[in-house]
């Protein structure tokens, strides 16, 4: 299920063994959501992941964002193992290297539109500083077509501008990998494709890698490679 896939200078993303187990409730068997998965991803690749509801798409994603951390096995992300960092030296390697896009958005609720995007700077450590953090943030809303509302808060967007807002919030820091859950799901698809096309923009200028959950045929035609999961498995790469 692969095209001739994009040059790259390395491995972005490496997966070897990977398992994640969910302990439910006291006396419930447990549930594996992940059941050895083995996948690699190069620097500048295009990839996505689609299958059935359940398949273990997202946990994967959220596996290979440093949001959370396998039960067995390996993740390195750009040449690095991460699985067994502590939680503050993720936080710090994420905001540095990957951007997130979720399919439930998970704006700041009390935070405008500008605020929220610019989050990802603000606790950046070395914290960004000068006019220029400022530009690059109005620059990416203006970019995702809400220049004309950044000053809003969330409870003032539609659904569709709120996940535009998570998108340029994903790309302000220029991310080495842009890991997106269902990014057009919650978009009409005029503006679905455009929010594709700007993440193709980033890796045409900034080598970013992309890794998309989606069922959307349309956004699995424009990829480098796709990876079909099904039961926590890979089935087809």
């Amino acid at each position: 299920m692969s095209r001739t896939a994009a040059p790259n200078a390395g491995t972005a993303l490496t997966a070897r063994g990977l398992r994640r187990v969910y302990r439910v409730a006291r006396g419930t068997p447990p549930v594996e959501a992940i059941r050895g998965v083995d996948l690699e991803v190069g620097r500048g690749e295009f990839l996505t992941l689609t299958g059935p509801s359940g398949s273990g798409k997202s946990t994967l994603l959220n596996l290979l964002g440093c949001i959370d951390t396998p039960s067995g096995g390996e993740i390195e992300v750009l040449g690095q193992p991460v699985a067994a960092e502590s939680k503050a030296r993720l936080a710090q390697f994420r905001l540095r290297h990957v951007g997130l896009v979720f399919q439930r958005f998970n704006l700041l609720e009390y935070l405008t539109a500008r605020e929220n995007v610019a989050l990802p700077l603000h606790y950046l450590r070395p914290r960004p500083r000068g006019p220029e953090t400022a530009d690059r943030v109005d620059e990416m809303l203006r970019r995702v077509g809400l220049g004309e509302r950044m000053h809003h808060r969330p409870d003032q967007l539609s659904g569709g501008e709120q996940q535009r807002v998570g998108v340029a919030r994903a790309l302000v820091n220029r991310p080495d990998i842009l890991i997106a859950d269902e990014p057009t799901g919650e978009l009409d698809s005029a503006t679905g494709l455009a929010i594709i096309e700007l993440m193709e923009e980033a890796r045409r200028e900034y080598g970013t890698t992309l890794v998309i959950v989606t069922h959307d045929p349309a956004i699995s035609d424009r990829a480098d490679r796709t990876v079909l999961m099904a039961d926590g498995v890979i089935v087809d790469d």
